[in-house]
């Protein structure tokens, strides 16, 4: 018995020095490639902020990514949702074209106002360049998953500044209500490792502030749980809201490249006749100023509808900063009517309403106590949670199982689509224990 706990440990130790250097190569790759993401994103901003014209361009930009994803990057298309896919049922390699692709794509969205994020872009560039790893060392589908997983945590925490929420969101994105434990070193180690990219390489984040953070008392947790309900239906909207809105594109605009054409004439004749860029973008600015004064109480509705146009016409970025913006403007927006400090609610949207359209609550709650400090924690957990059960079984990722329901009486073999309507769906074993894989059967 003695002999075989020794063993045990033996392999153990091999095990952890395997890894260690698989995910360290990965996470170094990934950072370096965020850090290279956010030095171009602030260029494209400060750019196209210097000139206002450069939005009239959209549309020729619009077809022009749309032009080389047709020729080029068909196979890449997928984006976030073919590597979820990929880790769910590893079936080959992702094509090395995904990371300059998408790093083009994005920087081209951002130079000419698309409303779009970021965290898209490094997921897939931390996805794909693991993949590259995987090819090279030639791993087998087990390990490639993993990998696969240590990527996407490496991309988020390098492009975030949060290595825990990174490393968690890489287990707890791939399935609703369920953690991958598999992956859970290599994917801290890829994160924790990435993180220290962008600041190695003079590379830094936005910092915002809370100042203060009330006790907790029962109206203090009533308004966070209303506050948690608003976030989850907002995060919802904007799920079902993109896909909605990419499912009529693609029926009434059969040609591909010209849905980001029309998408970006929509944008930018909307941003003239508003008579304002605050849409556009990241919206970085914005979003500080939800931590330090009154705005007003529409922004959240309007970074909504321009972000919804621009990802469902097909521009290349992320939904999870417009989310940031989203929710720290509609808590900004609830301190009128609620019985907390604005920055606090702002703090509270910034991560609930991405808990909600993604489905990671854990992850989101992780990212606030990294963010904003350990005092907002238990708030940050009940809106969080709150948010991501008011948020139904849709999400950003229609690559995403349902691992558990959020609710009890969840049929099996039925789930939400990214629609966020319930269709009939084909149940068949997935590779992933106790997990239901589903084929769509509607056409």
């Amino acid at each position: 018995m003695k002999q075989t706990k020794f063993s045990e440990q033996c392999g153990m130790l091999l095990y952890l020095g395997r890894w260690l250097i698989l995910s360290a190569v990965v996470g170094v790759l990934a950072g370096v490639a965020s850090s290279a993401l956010l030095v171009s994103l602030d260029w494209a901003t400060n750019t196209r902020t210097a000139h206002p014209w450069l939005l009239w361009l959209l549309p020729i930009a619009g077809l022009a990514v749309g032009l080389i994803y047709h020729h080029f990057g068909k196979s890449v298309e997928g984006g976030n949702n073919l590597l979820i896919d990929e880790i769910h049922d590893p079936q080959r390699i992702v094509p090395k074209r995904m990371v300059p692709l998408i790093l083009l794509g994005t920087i081209v969205t951002h130079l000419f106002g698309g409303s779009a994020g970021r965290e898209g872009t490094a997921l897939q560039m931390g996805g794909g360049l693991a993949d590259v790893v995987t090819r090279i060392c030639k791993l087998d589908k087990e390990d490639r998953r993993i990998l696969l997983m240590a990527g996407i945590s490496a991309g988020f925490a390098s492009v975030f500044g949060t290595p825990l929420a990174g490393a968690v969101f890489g287990l707890e994105v791939l399935a609703i209500g369920r953690l991958r434990y598999d992956a859970i070193f290599p994917c801290f180690i890829a994160a924790i490792v990435a993180d220290q990219l962008p600041g190695l390489l003079g590379v830094h984040h936005t910092h915002y502030a809370i100042p203060f953070v009330p006790h907790i008392s029962f109206l203090v947790l009533g308004a966070t749980i209303v506050a948690g309900i608003a976030f989850g239906l907002v995060g919802m909207f904007f799920a079902t809201g993109t896909h909605a809105l990419s499912a009529v594109l693609k029926r009434w605009i059969r040609y591909a490249p010209m849905r980001p054409f029309v998408g970006g004439v929509v944008v930018a004749l909307a941003a003239t006749l508003l008579a304002t860029d605050k849409y556009l973008g990241l919206g970085i600015p914005t979003i500080i100023d939800a931590f330090s004064q009154p705005l007003p109480a529409y922004d959240f509705f309007g970074k909504m509808l321009f972000t919804i146009v621009t990802l469902a016409s097909g521009f290349k970025g992320g939904e999870v900063t417009p989310l940031f913006y989203i929710g720290a403007t509609l808590g900004n927006a609830l301190s009128y009517v609620l019985a907390l400090p604005l920055p606090v609610l702002a703090g509270l949207g910034f991560v609930a309403v991405f808990a909600g359209a993604a489905n990671t609550p854990i992850a989101s709650t992780i990212m606030a106590i990294e963010l904003f400090g350990p005092e907002i924690g238990s708030l940050a957990a009940v809106a969080c949670i709150v948010s991501y059960l008011f948020s139904g079984h849709s999400g950003i990722y229609r690559a995403q199982r349902v691992g558990e329901g959020k609710f009890l009486h969840l049929p099996e073999g039925m789930v939400f689509p990214g629609s966020g309507l319930w269709r009939k769906r084909t149940a068949k074993k997935s590779p992933e224990k106790n997990v239901v894989e589903t084929e769509n059967t509607d056409h």
